[in-house]
């Protein structure tokens, strides 16, 4: 896989360790859940109601959990009732990227989006590169190593609040220890 992160890190001109960094923080360096084997998701309610408002309260709107079995019970409710909608609001594979952006990648439809991400980690990287690639700010902020901009711009301002509400370290801290720490490992 460091090979793959590599190529395409030095395709769009970033840091291998950036890349990498990026990966291990968003999921771990996976993109499948190891159990069923399903593409990882994140399921996101508040998406939802703003691509699709007229949806009935569900089991979709009561997704506030990060375990992939429940993650899917809430996307699959959310697709019983609009599949377009539901691929768009929810995040998938190694990336999390959000289905909403399958133009910004190039794709001509969040389905499509998704059946490329279910190919392979390969195109999962790939995707992952397509969307950085895709804003000059998440660019420069990679390039200067301003993880607190990254952060903003990838994750969104609410970032801090976000970690301090699951105990977690702060995004921005995560991707600089994440990227010193693969800056020493040669590939």
């Amino acid at each position: 896989m460091d090979r793959i992160i590599k190529e395409n890190a030095a395709t769009i001109g970033i840091p291998f360790a950036a890349l990498r960094a990026i990966i291990e923080v968003e999921t771990g360096g996976i993109g499948f859940e190891p159990v069923t084997g399903k593409i990882l998701i994140q399921f996101e309610p508040a998406w939802f109601r703003k691509h699709v408002p007229y949806a009935p309260s569900g089991l979709w709107s009561a997704n506030r959990v990060e375990r992939q079995a429940a993650e899917w019970d809430a996307f699959n409710n959310a697709y019983a009732i609009d599949p377009e909608g539901a691929m768009k609001s929810t995040s998938i594979g190694m990336g999390q990227i959000m289905g909403f952006h399958y133009r910004r990648l190039g794709y001509a439809t969040v389905g499509a989006m998704w059946d490329d991400a279910k190919k392979g980690i390969d195109r999962q990287i790939r995707q992952i590169c397509l969307f950085l690639r895709s804003d000059k700010r998440l660019m420069e902020a990679i390039i200067k190593e301003d993880w607190t901009t990254f952060a903003t711009i990838y994750n969104g301002a609410g970032f801090r609040e976000l970690a301090k509400k699951y105990n977690r370290v702060p995004y921005d801290m995560a991707i600089g220890r994440a990227y010193q720490k693969w800056k020493k490992i040669k590939i």
